[in-house]
């Protein structure tokens, strides 16, 4: 929580003198300079006491009074929401329709009624208690997308709190022009109330990539860092502040030199960014003629207004676990089937990659009923889970084949390691399909090809024998990396050796690209590599022409596309591969990114 601002302003310490840089990590790219301002993120201290018997049912009526003015108020946000522009609007209003629904008789609710009712205390303490334990089961969770909705469970929490406790909130309306918000946290909600005339960007200590606040920011294209520890405390309001969303850096009181310097990268940027959105249409193809395919990674549906305005040739990995989380109950094949509807609809024509339920272990959702087992990262999960409990894959491939009868799908198996894993995904594909055909259903024709994910050492090796039963391979660089290296990316104190650009991870990619190439069958990245332009020309030299990515990755990685040499690239990547040691690897790559 952050503490109020004190009494007396004038016992403050004095700014320090000179310039200052934070380092975090940046998830919205582009430069701004303004005047920094401290944002209160609006918490209130919630108190706790002792509800009578006899006034249970009243103090119950007092939230119930609560969660009805919260659900308004997400109504008038979602109202603003229509009016944004694009991507953001879609984006808020997914969110916030994700808000009503925790407003309704959600756990959250549930669970706060019933503890006024069973604990005897107040709601203000009965909602803070309840929000505490859903976020320690979701903060336990070893995902980074489930982790990230920790923000959006906390803001409904503090809204009912603030309704409970009749506070007012108004957190935008004295800005200064150019405001660069500090903050220790920044929900979406308070995103949305960001005027683009007034605020150039923002920085916080607490959020991370894959949160809603983090995708807003770049559709809104806001310049944006997270992780910023010790910067609130060395900051102070209307000081000149300088963010760096690339390189993840906050400069605070910067010099006349450094100030020149972000002015000009600004420009830069600002002139680079006109020049990106004009290559939507244009193909992505390398100086020496080799067309590359650039796909999108979905995480929800909501986000495929943004696929669409990059010019994404398709989806190149739809996470379907979004259909399965937060609810208690599986979704039926008639639902699952609309959502699918929706997304091969709106890509007209472009494939949609769907991976099955990648879920198991940490991530296990509620509705599956399972427990985790003694290692969850190597226990019953993905694609093992599905074929143990069969009635779900059934259900999720029956959806998939009535989309495809609408537009061109494919089926991605995750964390496939065996060829008898194939084969039974094929059985219970054509089992599916017999019993479609008797109903009289339309499906895809001809089937949806099927894929094997390679985020596995064991698939990577095995990928001759696996490409003869696979129709396509999709190599997932951040599995792969971590259960190569034996990583977790979680941990804090190994975190730092995660490296993709580790030999024996190269060695595992180039295994995989080159036993597809063998079988004639496709073959994509759709890591987090394949979205960074650093590693564009060793993933092509590597022999492969389709990579997929967030969104907001397309252009740049487009643009690098279409300044390289394939050839040049491809004898890079050859020398590259001789090398033994991750900092010869860096070195020779950066030095080819640097004169290509």
């Amino acid at each position: 929580m952050t503490p109020p601002a004190p009494d007396h302003p004038k016992q403050l310490p004095p700014p320090p003198k000179g310039e200052q840089v934070f380092v975090g990590l940046g998830v919205s790219p582009g430069v701004a300079i303004g005047v920094a301002h401290l944002h209160d993120a609006g918490n209130v201290a919630v108190p706790e006491y002792h509800i009578p018997p006899d006034r249970l049912e009243g103090e119950k009526a007092r939230f119930a009074d609560a969660v009805a003015g919260a659900s308004r108020q997400v109504s008038l946000l979602r109202r603003k929401a229509d009016a944004l522009p694009g991507e953001s609007g879609e984006e808020l209003g997914y969110l916030l329709d994700a808000y009503q629904q925790m407003l309704k008789s959600s756990r959250l609710v549930r669970g706060v009624d019933r503890r006024i009712g069973v604990d005897g205390i107040n709601a203000e303490a009965a909602v803070q208690r309840e929000i505490d334990q859903i976020v320690q089961g979701f903060a336990a969770m070893d995902d980074a997308y489930l982790a990230a909705r920790i923000e959006d469970i906390r803001d409904v929490g503090r809204r009912l709190i603030r309704n409970l406790t009749k506070t007012p909130f108004e957190p935008f309306t004295q800005l200064p022009r150019n405001a660069v918000i500090l903050a220790e946290e920044l929900t979406p909600a308070d995103t949305a109330l960001l005027d683009p005339a007034k605020v150039a960007g923002f920085a916080t200590v607490l959020g991370g990539t894959a949160s809603h606040t983090a995708i807003m920011a770049r559709s809104l294209g806001l310049p944006a860092i997270v992780g910023m520890t010790g910067l609130l405390s060395r900051a102070r309001e209307g000081a000149l502040a300088v963010i760096d969303g690339a390189e993840g850096k906050v400069i605070l009181n910067p010099g006349a030199e450094t100030l020149a310097h972000y002015r000009s990268k600004r420009a830069e940027f600002l002139k680079r960014r006109r020049q990106l959105h004009r290559m939507r249409k244009i193909p992505a193809v390398t100086l020496d003629g080799a067309a590359i395919k650039l796909e999108a990674n979905l995480e929800l549906a909501g986000e495929i207004d943004g696929v669409l305005a990059v010019g994404a040739a398709g989806v190149g990995l739809l996470r379907s676990e979004f259909m399965f989380m937060n609810r208690k109950d599986l979704p039926s094949e008639d639902e699952q089937y609309a959502h699918l509807l929706q997304l091969v609809q709106r890509l007209d024509g472009r494939s949609l990659t769907i991976r099955t339920l990648d879920a198991g272990g940490d991530k296990m959702p509620r509705a599956l009923g399972f427990a985790e087992g003694p290692n969850p990262a190597l226990g019953l999960r993905a694609i093992r889970l599905s074929l143990k409990h069969p009635e779900i894959l059934e259900t999720q491939l029956a959806a998939i084949l009535r989309g495809g009868a609408h537009g061109p799908v494919r089926i991605l198996v995750p964390m496939g390691s065996a060829v008898e894993e194939l084969r039974a995904v094929r059985d219970t594909l054509g089992q599916v399909v017999r019993r479609l055909k008797r109903r009289h259903v339309p499906i895809a024709s001809p089937l949806p090809p099927i894929g094997t994910m390679i985020e596995v050492p064991g698939a990577a090796l095995a990928a001759d024998a696996l490409a003869w039963q696979s129709d396509f391979f999709a190599i997932g660089t951040n599995d792969l990396t971590q259960y190569t290296l034996a990583i977790d990316r979680a941990d804090e104190s190994v975190a730092h050796l995660y490296n993709p650009l580790h030999p024996a991870v190269l060695r595992l990619i180039q295994f995989s690209a080159e036993a597809a190439l063998r079988a004639r069958i496709p073959v994509s990245v759709c890591g987090e590599i394949a979205g960074d332009p650093r590693y564009t020309a060793l993933l092509l030299g590597l022999g492969i022409r389709d990579l997929s990515m967030a969104p907001s990755s397309i252009p740049w990685v487009k643009q690098r596309i279409r300044t390289l040499d394939l050839m040049a690239a491809t004898k890079r990547a050859r020398v590259i591969m001789d090398q033994p040691d991750s900092q010869r690897i860096a070195q020779l790559l950066d030095d080819f990114n640097a004169g290509n």
